[in-house]
């Protein structure tokens, strides 16, 4: 791009690199893949009904403390948190 005036770009030509700038990212954009909503939610339903989670007991029944990954009892016999 040409200059003028000590090294400075016109306004049109600010206005130009701007306007390239946002096509280039709206093109990025466009080249994203996709995917449909519904095939997100049925696939975000399905791993939550797959997927055990400890901390809801009220959907998963009570874990046993073999089962339970944030029990502590296997880490040096601690029974409680160590504060220092």
């Amino acid at each position: 791009m040409s200059t003028r005036g000590g090294g400075r770009q016109s306004m049109s030509e600010l206005k130009l690199r701007r306007l390239l700038e946002h096509n280039q990212r709206l093109k990025e954009d466009l080249a994203r893949p996709r995917l449909k909503v519904s095939e997100a939610s049925a696939s975000l339903i399905r791993y939550c009904k797959t997927t055990k989670d400890h901390l809801v007991p009220s959907v998963w029944g009570p874990v046993g403390r073999a089962d339970d990954p944030y029990n502590n009892q296997g880490a040096g016999g601690l029974k409680c948190c160590t504060v220092q």
